[in-house]
């Protein structure tokens, strides 16, 4: 133990905390008019169980820094057929939420394998790709991954969850282009899959309705959503009114007016808005550069590692928190189309919050083990 202490990461954790507890806090103050409301109990709902959920990600986080990489690689292969079975299960006999079958109902708790399977995809892939070195020079070797990747990122589509297929589909993209395959496979694949990518998006847009769900074809009309006020550009307008309410320094902790149901479920994929009229762009620039030190904190153990696995892991959990980050923050500025995609630390749920402590958890036992080969020489 006095070993993992020693070789973690320290600015890492110390800024990841610092985001959570900020996150918990802005959790509350944007939920709790919702909460009043809809529940009728108490305004600390969401905040409660958001709390529960940072308990229980740091008892997973403690448990998972007793074990190296490689047993975590031992469950990945397992445990990615598992929650593959369970998307085909979910989109069986699960319900709607929202608009998708996206989550197994347990009562008070609800769960999402897709978020799940991003994390794990990430650990498979760098378990793969490090066992497999030697033979990717071959094209079903190299592919094979890919191909499984596949599968998972048409399950989530069809739930349907727009959001979560991008970011699935960038991270397997990012790790591919990561690893060691035989460049002319590497480029013939790239240059395939973008080729197929916008045959695709010509025949969706195309078919229209008959492809696409209505309300996802909407969502690409992203353009000018406050003279669409009324109809589509509800959400992006409502968030453009919060930010220009907040100023440079915000109307103070709580004080927010969009929370009061301008903004759906603003403690969930709105929150940066919340966060901007409340604390002010200043605050707003403040936690956009703390994600940079962060992506940058866990590109320098990835490029510190000494064998493909922790590199690729590192690689693999910034690309999930950077698509999640750009995703949310594009839609919520009117860039591209709203999705639904969580932003890391700040907004309400636990199989996201529970995924992101597990995966920020990867890249520290990859600092410590980077320590541990560095003290013995290697």
């Amino acid at each position: 133990m006095k070993k993992i202490i020693k070789y973690i990461d320290k600015p890492l954790l110390f800024v990841t905390l610092v985001l959570f507890i900020f996150g918990l806090i802005m959790v509350f103050s944007a939920s709790n008019v919702t909460a009043y409301m809809t529940h009728a109990v108490s305004p600390f709902y969401y905040f409660f169980k958001q709390g529960i959920f940072l308990i229980v990600g740091l008892l997973l986080s403690l448990f998972m820094m007793k074990f190296n990489l490689k047993s975590y690689s031992l469950f990945s292969r397992g445990l990615l057929v598992i929650f593959i079975i369970s998307l085909v299960v979910l989109l069986i006999y699960g319900t709607a939420q929202n608009q998708a079958v996206s989550w197994f109902d347990l009562g008070p708790f609800s769960i999402q394998p897709s978020e799940f399977i991003k994390v794990i995809t990430i650990v498979f892939l760098a378990d793969y790709y490090e066992k497999n070195t030697k033979k990717l020079n071959g094209w079903g070797t190299s592919l094979l991954p890919l191909g499984i990747c596949f599968i998972v990122a048409l399950l989530i589509f069809i739930q349907p969850d727009l959001g979560t297929t991008i970011i699935y589909c960038a991270i397997v993209g990012i790790i591919f282009l990561a690893v060691p395959v035989n460049n002319e496979i590497k480029y013939k694949t790239v240059f395939a899959i973008v080729g197929l990518l916008g045959f695709g998006a010509l025949v969706l847009f195309g078919a229209g309705k008959g492809v696409l769900l209505e309300r996802q074809a909407q969502r690409f009309n992203f353009a000018k959503p406050c003279e669409r006020i009324l109809d589509t550009g509800n959400q992006v307008c409502n968030c453009y009114i919060a930010i220009n309410n907040g100023g440079l320094t915000g109307v103070g902790l709580g004080n927010s007016t969009q929370k009061y149901l301008y903004l759906p479920e603003p403690y969930t994929d709105f929150i940066f808005a919340i966060i901007v009229e409340e604390l002010g762009v200043i605050t707003g620039v403040i936690l956009i550069l703390l994600y940079v030190f962060i992506l940058y904190r866990i590109l320098m153990i990835g490029r510190c590692s000494p064998n493909n696995r922790g590199a690729v892991l590192c690689y693999g959990v910034a690309a999930y928190i950077f698509f999640h980050i750009a995703v949310n923050l594009l839609g919520i500025m009117g860039l591209m189309p709203m999705t639904g995609v969580p932003l890391p630390f700040m907004s309400y749920g636990g199989s996201f919050t529970i995924c992101l402590i597990a995966a920020l958890t990867i890249v520290q036992r990859v600092s410590v083990e980077n320590g541990m080969l560095k003290e013995k020489g290697i």
